[in-house]
């Protein structure tokens, strides 16, 4: 026998095969489970009735009770409109409709008593209530002054199914499936977090009497949501590390070596954490699986050559998977120059690696005597083999897939590789623990001492002779400037600078410099020669787009203006202004906007200008948008979630991941009788669809 929740969404009263189809295609409700699930987004307080005296059109909404005195039909074809003239014993406002004039005049009669809901405008000196809800006040519902609003579609209102339709299913699912509702949550925690009950919680949800009420369900659903989310994720960890074991890597000798006679520059404190972190993951017999995230310039590079030494210490090797040759190659050169003075053999292969390399490479890697080995995809390749992989890192890993990822460690068959993840896209507490959450998570979250904050400023296009004036300055004192657009085709959707008209006009302004120009479209070596024309200083401007976001290191470039700034998110600008301030010298962003602007891109603006803390930006980027798009990867609606909110309930998720780890640490196999509910309702959700970047 089906469970109830399982049934088809086509047998409840009210919907059959038509409407069933409908909810599936735009609200994705299969079953009475999709149903219930189906949240509202906001409620409306019904318990205040206002007379139309005090009606204002600052109101989000009236509620009102009164008669319709009379009905009359404005205007012809599409401007016609049906007036109703509503009036109660302190004045009168006017009711319109512009659809659905038929089905009013059926339904709504002149001197019958109504209540009437709906947002006021105002027209002249009278008051109107476009398209209100109209209810007979001897029908008036009892339910409790809130009403659920739930999210729909124009189809679904088309085709009159609206909030109060979904509400009066909601009202026959319940009624029929509260018996059937079970309690999922250990009686412990909801005696010490002082939850409701499931089954209260599920009709309050829905149905709340008070505003009181309505908060303790919203916390407690989004608790359970949270807890079994989190509780997936640590048992996928343990899983991990009870089934994978690790290479053992405890020789120092060579990394003491280097750290005591060939150091450049003196650690952060950050950096040395991060480090012994790694180091008791390596000695401990599991295989490592960790994310290193650390802001743009926080050194996370020379942390990875330190991690590799280690490695190398132990007669094993060590590689470094990049997502662009651009990326690759700077990895290369910048640790080449750690690895000379260490005699440590290192080898960069990338798409563009001739073959006769390419063949000499790939037999060195085999016999062992090639150490570190830095590429792009290429590293994935079916010849390229290794003697003895003993640490795999991925910088930028959200840009490759988890196959891709696990191509890479599969290339040890007897035992796999340590792993390093590593992002310079900083990514807020509660989406790391929720995307990462099977991982252990490095921070670097100092900057190396002598750096300068970069001086952000947000000019108008008006001042745009200015800001050539300041450029004109920097390049005069032997700076060299970044100028990023976002677009390389014209769109006539958006009036944008595109990037050839923006090399143009630039190329107008300093008519006697060489400018480089870099943009996606370009070949790889015309990438590359651009490119290394602006490194050797022989060209002052760089013209390009986004493919500068990562990769491109050039500490003697000092500002970075971009251009239609309120067109990128608050994580491409921090990463784009990330790219100076390299060198010893004061750097500058410039975000370039239209007066034009939401409010949404001025709190950008003012965000970015106010502070230069990765971690800060990206939460106020995860309050603004949500989970979305924050690091460059297509990342909305694959957080399943579906009433929790990432960027607003952190503290939620705390609790909940707290919760869930002390519940593993007693009985990691959910074996004890208590928890059987939650060991059967964790086998019962669905396989999420979301990448929890399980990488063993």
């Amino acid at each position: 026998m089906t469970p109830f929740f399982d049934t088809s969404i086509e047998y409840l009263k009210g919907v059959g095969p038509q409407r069933a189809a409908l909810l599936q295609k735009e609200l994705k409700i299969f079953t009475y489970g999709d149903l219930i699930q189906h949240y509202p987004f906001r409620y409306e307080d019904r318990t205040r009735f206002y007379s139309i005296k005090e009606v204002r059109e600052d109101m989000p909404f009236v509620q009102l009770r009164g008669t319709i005195t009379t009905f009359e039909t404005v205007g012809t074809s599409y401007k016609k409109r049906l007036v109703g003239h509503f009036k109660d014993e302190t004045g009168t406002l006017e009711l319109v409709w512009f659809q659905g004039i038929p089905w009013v005049l059926q339904k709504v009669k002149p001197g019958v008593p109504y209540v009437v809901f709906g947002k006021p405008s105002r027209y002249g000196k009278t008051f109107t209530i476009a398209h209100p809800e109209v209810e007979p006040e001897s029908e008036k519902t009892t339910r409790g002054g809130w009403q659920a609003v739930y999210p729909l579609s124009e189809k679904l209102r088309a085709r009159h199914i609206d909030s109060k339709f979904i509400s009066r299913l909601q009202q026959e699912v319940l009624r029929a499936g509260k018996p059937h509702i079970r309690e999922v949550l250990p009686d412990s925690i909801i005696r010490n977090h002082r939850f409701p009950g499931k089954q209260e919680a599920m009709v309050t949800i829905h149905f709340p009497e008070t505003s009181e009420v309505l908060a303790a369900a919203q916390q407690r659903l989004k608790f359970e949501e949270l807890f079994y989310l989190q509780l997936r994720l640590l048992k996928m960890k343990l899983v991990r590390v009870e089934k994978f074991k690790g290479q053992v890597f405890r020789d120092t000798a060579i990394l003491t070596q280097f750290y005591n006679t060939h150091l450049p520059f003196p650690l952060t404190e950050a950096q040395k954490r991060v480090i012994r972190e790694i180091y008791n993951d390596m000695k401990s017999g599991r295989q490592m699986n960790r994310l290193l995230q650390g802001d743009v310039g926080s050194g996370k590079t020379i942390v990875a050559f330190i991690c590799m030494l280690l490695v190398i210490g132990g007669d094993a090797q060590a590689a470094l998977m990049a997502p662009t040759e651009i990326l690759a190659q700077q990895h290369f050169q910048n640790l080449q120059k750690y690895a000379a003075p260490m005699k440590v053999s290192i080898a960069l292969l990338t798409g563009s690696t001739k073959r006769s390399a390419r063949k000499e490479i790939h037999e060195q890697l085999e016999s062992g005597q090639l150490k570190i080995l830095i590429g792009t995809h290429a590293l994935l390749e079916e010849e390229v083999k290794f003697n003895r992989l003993g640490l795999a890192i991925v910088d930028e890993q959200h840009r490759f897939g988890v196959a891709q990822r696990s191509k890479l460690w599969q290339k040890n068959t007897e035992i796999y590789p340590h792993v390093l993840v590593m992002t310079a896209t900083p990514i807020p507490r509660t989406l790391a623990m929720t995307l990462y959450g099977d991982l252990d998570v490095s921070v670097i979250d100092e900057l190396p001492k002598g750096r300068k904050p970069i001086k952000t400023t947000h000019q108008f296009d008006s001042h745009r002779l200015q800001v050539n004036a300041f450029l004109r300055s920097q390049i005069d004192a032997g700076r060299q400037v970044y100028i990023v657009y976002p677009l390389i085709e014209e769109s006539e959707k958006l009036d944008l600078k595109h990037l050839m008209d923006g090399y143009e006009s630039i190329s107008r302004a300093f008519p006697d410099l060489a400018i480089s120009i870099l943009h996606g479209q370009m070949k790889t070596e015309a990438k590359d020669y651009e490119m290394a024309r602006f490194q050797r200083g022989e060209t002052k401007i760089m013209v390009a787009t986004t493919v500068i976001e990562v990769g491109v290191d050039v500490p003697n470039a000092s500002v970075m203006v971009i251009e239609s700034a309120e067109r990128f998110g608050l994580s491409q600008l921090h990463q784009l202004r990330g790219r100076v301030g390299r060198g010893a010298e004061q750097s500058y962003c410039i975000l370039m906007t239209s007066y034009k602007l939401s409010a949404e891109a001025r709190l950008r603006m003012n965000t970015m200008v106010k502070t230069n803390n990765g971690f800060e930006i990206a939460e106020t980027d995860l309050e603004l948008r949500g989970p979305g798009d924050l690091m460059g990867t297509q990342q909305s609606g694959l957080l399943d979630l579906l009433i929790a909110d990432l960027g607003k309930d952190g503290k939620i998720l705390s609790d909940a991941r707290e919760e869930a780890s002390a519940l593993l640490e007693a009985d990691p196999e959910l074996v004890k009788p208590e928890n059987s509910p939650i060991k059967a309702h964790l086998s019962s959700l669905r396989k999420s669809t979301v990448n929890w970047a399980k990488i063993s």
